[in-house]
């Protein structure tokens, strides 16, 4: 029996990522409050968020310091646009800060309200550049198999996941995937991590080819693919592809939505990779989730192509309503000196290691066949069997059962496609904290093997 409050969410909400047929009798999960590295339902009952909200809630619930950065903002300037030359002091204070903090020469930053909208930005910044170039043939765009990169057309069409896809006419035109660079699931018998990345760079070259490198504009990759898994790339893999990339003049994006502001143990995720790119896409914890911000890195190269277009066209025709929103811009300000002031990515790398010495331990439990991350980000796949990998049947749902069983224990993780469960709390989180975390996994773990048991369920048959 579902709770009034559930009851009018049914009836009412239409949820992202949801099964819409099963929510209509299980109901939402209906939090009230957040403190910390805590958040608590409408019967009092505390979870540790084990996904800071969703990758975002970096600095954890309720900072009163970020309270009062949009409060103070929204008594002072509470909306401004950056239209037709228009501007205002917090979006170029931010500016001013992003461009110093970037691991990659910028000239400008473009606001955007979501990682979503930063990515569609890469992608028609990537026309238009193409285009002032006099290369019109030059538009298509490479993303990878399970990488993750919104949900609007354009960038459901970047994003590499088949339910994304299915039943909604995507991808769209000029839109390929490459190999996803997860070692563990796709590289051959005895391959290791540097051979799997060398020919997955050789496949991304002979896609380039096939296509003519004349047409291949961009490639944009997650260094740490969230959505897709919570992947961690093989060894030597950013080296590899971007070796192939500059061979044929094709720009790199780094889709840092998930990764940039500390998550990996470095201000952004490619410095901990060694990924070298042309431009990166941000938003999450640049406010530490509290309100709407994203947008991407203008490197030289592309302004200068993006100036010679205003000359030729009277002005340049994009944009939106709440780009470079002051009060969003002022909340990120005040995050970022929160996170220097408390050294927080500093923290990250410090706790880093005891993070992931508890996470590779559940890879001994006898349903987790990996169990690997970097920084304060995870991800573990349920298999069937450890020796051959195999899994069960999708429509199982073991690993949704799995973050059922975590949310009975009091933690809250998620699922992800081919049984993954990723890990990745906010950044102000103590040891204690991420002890309690795992011991509260393993024991949904456990839950989720003996449910296995009591089901009879068994390994897919091999294809």
């Amino acid at each position: 029996m579902l709770s009034n409050l559930a009851t009018r969410d049914v009836e009412t909400l239409l949820h992202p990522y949801t099964n819409l047929d099963a929510h209509r009798s299980t109901g939402p999960l209906v939090l009230e409050r957040g403190e910390g590295v805590f958040v608590y339902d409408t019967a009092g009952k505390p979870y540790i968020e084990g996904m800071s909200g969703l990758w975002c809630t970096a600095l954890g619930y309720s900072n009163d310091e970020l309270a009062e950065a949009a409060r103070a903002q929204m008594g002072r300037l509470p909306f401004g646009h950056l239209f037709s030359g228009r501007s205002h002091d917090p979006a170029i204070e931010l500016a001013e800060v992003l461009k110093g903090l970037m691991p990659v020469p910028t000239s400008k930053v473009f606001f955007t309200s979501s990682g979503s909208e930063a990515n569609d930005t890469q992608v028609k910044l990537t026309w238009y550049y193409n285009n002032a170039l006099g290369r019109p043939r030059k538009k298509k765009i490479i993303g990878r198999q399970r990488g993750y990169h919104g949900v609007p057309v354009a960038t459901a069409s970047l994003t590499g996941l088949p339910a994304n896809h299915a039943d909604w006419d995507l991808p769209l035109p000029g839109f390929l995937h490459t190999a996803c660079p997860h070692h563990y699931r796709f590289a051959q018998s005895g391959e290791s991590e540097r051979a799997f990345s060398e020919r997955l760079a050789g496949e991304l070259e002979a896609l380039i080819l096939r296509e003519d490198p004349e047409t291949v504009a961009a490639f944009i990759a997650e260094p740490v693919m969230g959505a897709g898994g919570a992947i961690v790339p093989p060894e030597g893999y950013f080296e590899a592809v971007q070796a192939v990339l500059a061979n044929y003049d094709v720009r790199f994006i780094a889709d840092e939505v998930i990764c940039g502001f500390g998550r990996l143990g470095t201000w952004f995720g490619s410095e901990a990779l060694g990924a070298r790119p042309d431009t990166i896409s941000f938003a999450k914890a640049v406010t530490s989730g509290y309100v709407p911000l994203g947008g991407v890195s203008v490197d030289e190269p592309l302004y200068e192509a993006m100036l010679a277009e205003s000359r030729k066209l009277g002005t340049f025709g994009h944009g939106t309503t709440y780009s470079g929103h002051p009060v969003a811009c002022a909340v990120a300000l005040k995050t970022i000196e929160i996170y220097r002031r408390e050294r927080i990515v500093e923290g990250v790398a410090a706790k880093a290691p005891h993070f992931q010495a508890r996470l590779s331990r559940l890879a001994e439990h006898d349903i987790v066949g990996e169990a690997r991350g970097i920084g304060l980000i995870g991800g573990l796949e349920i298999v069937a069997d450890k020796a051959s990998r195999a899994q069960y049947e999708p429509k199982a749902g073991v690993a949704a059962r799995c973050v059922a069983f975590a949310q009975g224990e009091g933690l809250i993780v998620r699922f992800l496609a081919g049984d993954r469960v990723a890990v990745c709390p906010p950044l102000i989180i103590t040891e204690a904290e991420i002890d309690a975390l795992f011991d509260r996994l393993a024991r949904a773990l456990d839950r989720t093997r003996d449910w296995i048991r009591a089901e009879g369920l068994t390994a897919v048959p091999a294809p």
